[in-house]
């Protein structure tokens, strides 16, 4: 089966210029190899209607066969369109996705936004929560998993402390690395450890969705 992701730069393949920010997709490959191969689509700067626009649906939907799972997860710049709040256009966007991933035979995953390393104070403050929301309403309504990221990043977070967790993220002093000759402090993208943590954080609740799929098959046919 194929795993096919949808998303902005926190999922994305960075450039090579770039390294060693990362998107969690980009290592989501070595956890799931065993039984699945990844296709990222993802792409920095992405929304949900940007991501239509450009031809990416266009060209996952086209990948995508029956039993493959779809993974989509943005909100990072949605949030800064004024049309793509959290409870409007972002929300009717998700909702069309699903169903087109449903009609092409394959299992749709929403993914809550993960969130940036924002603390006040010494606390972690969420900066996505309402995005969260939303996607949780969404599940609920039409019945679609969750891997909520937005949670368990906001903990992750919060366990390391405001300095622990810059060394999830792309944190450079000037000419300390060559890509970044001037330096970076980047609250919003990953390193490469940080991504490849929330890339395994990902593969769990994938192995547990398609485990839970296989055994409600197997008690199916058993009554059957």
């Amino acid at each position: 089966m194929k795993i096919l992701l949808a998303g902005d730069s926190t999922v994305a393949n960075c450039p090579t210029e770039e390294f060693p920010m990362s998107g969690w997709g980009a290592h989501l490959a070595p956890h799931v190899h065993a039984w699945a191969a990844v296709h990222n689509f993802a792409k920095g700067g992405a929304t949900t209607e940007s991501f239509r626009e450009e031809g990416l649906w266009q060209a996952l939907m086209d990948t995508a066969d029956a039993g493959d799972m779809v993974l989509v997860q943005f909100g990072h710049n949605d949030q800064k369109r004024q049309h793509l709040v959290a409870d409007a256009g972002y929300a009717m966007n998700l909702r069309r996705m699903v169903r087109e991933i449903r009609g092409r035979g394959a299992s749709p995953v929403l993914c809550t936004s993960v969130e940036r390393r924002n603390f006040h104070g010494g606390v972690s403050v969420a900066t996505l929560a309402d995005y969260a929301e939303a996607v949780g309403g969404i599940a609920d309504d039409m019945g679609v998993p969750v891997i909520d990221l937005h949670d368990w990043t906001s903990r992750l977070y919060a366990a390391a402390g405001e300095e622990g967790a810059a060394a999830y993220f792309t944190h450079f002093g000037p000419g300390t690395h060559a890509h970044w000759p001037e330096g970076i402090a980047d609250n919003t993208h990953f390193n490469q450890h940080g991504a490849s943590l929330v890339a395994g954080f990902v593969a769990q609740r994938l192995r547990e969705f398609r485990d839970g799929f296989h055994e409600a098959i197997k008690v199916a046919l058993e009554v059957g």
